[in-house]
Formats: structure tokens, sequence, C-alpha cells
């Protein structure tokens, strides 16, 4: 299972009970973050979760609202005493910036070590997590993340019996490792079923509506994506910024066949976000707003 939490939801600037847009998950003793703006660390504390099991930070792009909490959130992790490397994955450019940023945390007693993006779409495998990171279209370059929990096959006793296979070996087949013993040789396909159908998380903001979000999200079992403007009227202006609505969120949402929409990175301007949310579920049903600390919990399909 992997748990999910938007940690705040406010895009531009911090206010009273709404932190800068940013999420957190965990699965199997990882952490991972995307985006950590000027409070993140303080929303992780008021949430009663922990900073120290972070090891994957992942980054949309470089305006201040998504990155300016980095220096001080590492900061803090180093006074910890962290011992443990972090990757931090982001934009071509990731680790002249935070190199940067780290002006007020020059030393640390733990390794970075960075992934920068150059590619449309990248692919990257770490601590049980699989992300792949897609190109937006924001008035900088921008990223949206899905995070994949796969599912391997389902284990078959009467397969490992049939082949005389000793007990001994099921566990490790069922985690893919391949054995060797003597002149026999046992291998994962020969017990396990086709791998089953995982947990996939999409997490978009900032952009205008594109193919490669719809693309990227299809089929995910939670759509996190920014509505910076609830209100009618504000199509224009959401054009000339490079933000969505949160109708122009929720027809993706339509489109990619999600589970379920998170909307997220409100306008300060936008008070009341729930005034809107009757009209949008006219459009995807699944819409929930999203608030500061919401958290859930996806887990795999006991149907499998």
């Amino acid at each position: 299972m992997l748990d999910v939490c938007l940690l705040g939801t406010s895009g531009m600037m911090p206010l009273p009970g709404r932190w800068l847009t940013s999420l957190m998950t965990r699965y199997n003793g990882s952490s991972l973050l995307i985006d950590c703006g000027e409070g993140t660390q303080i929303a992780i504390r008021e949430k009663g979760w922990s900073f120290h099991p972070i090891d994957i930070i992942c980054i949309t792009h470089f305006h201040g609202d998504h990155i300016s909490g980095l220096p001080g959130l590492l900061l803090s992790m180093g006074n910890a005493d962290r011992k443990e490397p972090i990757t931090i994955i982001g934009p071509r450019g990731i680790e002249r910036v935070v190199n940067c940023l780290r002006v007020i945390a020059p030393e640390l007693p733990y390794e970075i070590n960075f992934v920068e993006i150059e590619e449309v779409n990248k692919k990257i495998e770490i601590n049980g997590y699989l992300i792949e990171a897609f190109k937006v279209n924001h008035n900088i370059l921008c990223y949206g993340y899905s995070i994949y929990i796969k599912r391997g096959g389902r284990f078959y006793p009467e397969k490992a019996l049939s082949l005389d296979i000793p007990k001994e070996y099921w566990n490790r087949l069922q985690k893919g490792e391949i054995i060797e013993e003597n002149a026999d040789v046992f291998t994962p396909d020969m017990v396990l079923g086709p791998d089953r159908k995982g947990i996939k998380l999409t997490y978009c903001t900032d952009s205008r509506p594109t193919k490669s979000i719809i693309e990227n999200a299809s089929d995910s079992d939670l759509f996190v994506c920014e509505g910076m403007y609830g209100e009618e009227g504000m199509e224009v202006k959401a054009r000339e910024y490079k933000h969505m609505t949160f109708q122009e969120a929720a027809r993706m949402a339509k489109d990619a066949y999600v589970k379920e929409l998170w909307l997220t990175h409100y306008s300060p301007s936008l008070i009341r976000p729930e005034d809107y949310i009757k009209d949008v579920r006219k459009i995807f049903k699944n819409t929930k707003l999203g608030r500061d600390g919401k958290t859930t919990i996806l887990e795999f399909s006991k149907d499998e």
C-alpha cells in the first residue's frame, strides 16, 4: 500500500491554513516528496509525519513556491544527524539550482545524488518506486510525475510442487530471485503468473491542459492536479499564466479515466474553493478538493 499526503495546497504564496503545494508518499520504509515550497517541513510536522525517511525528492520546476523550502528542509535533516544519501530529481539544471540554494546549508552530513531530466519522458526506478517524469506546458521547463508501485504475479504453490521446487526457495522466487543450486535452475516465471495491476499516482502542477498529462495520468488510482482558478471567467488568465481552471483539470481526469481527482495549487484569491466544486463534479464526479494534510491510502486491488 502507498500512503499519500497532500501537505499544502496554495499556489504562489503561503496563506494562514494553506501551505505551499507539496505532496508526500510513504512506501515500504521509504518516503518521497514532490516539491518543497516555503513551509513544507512545518506541514510535515503538523501532519505528524517525519522527514527522516525522505530519501527521494522530485521537483516539478524552479519557481520559488515549489522549491524555496528545500534548503531549510535539507538543513533540518542534517541537524538531525542524517547520514543516508538523498536523491533529488528535477529538470535540467537541478544540481546547479540546489547547490545555489545551499549557500545557507553548505555542509551536510549526507550525500545528495542528482537526477537531471532532459528528455520529454524519463523513467527512474528507486527504492521500490517506478517514477515517470513527463514534460508539461508551463512558462518555464516543468514536469509532472507518475509514481508506480509494481505488483508481481500471483504465486502458484501447485506449480512449485509439481516441479519439485524445495519450499525453502519459494519466498525467494516470489521476490523475483533466480536460484541456481547444483545443476538446477529455478526462475520466478516457473511459479508466478503474469504481473498484476499495481498502484499509480499522478501529480501535475503547474501547466496548461496537455495530451501528455492525459496520457501519463491514464488509469491512475489518484490524480492530483492543479486547479488554480475555480471562478467562472478565469480561462483567459489561466491561459496567459499557463495554469489551469477546476473545469480543465476535471476534463483531463475524465479523459484519462482516473479513479479520483484531487484539486490543488489554489490561487491566493481563491478563498472558498468549495463554492465551485458542485459544478466541477458535473464534469468528473469523483473530484475532491485538496486541503492541507489530506491523506489517503492506495492499496492493491483485492480482486487480483
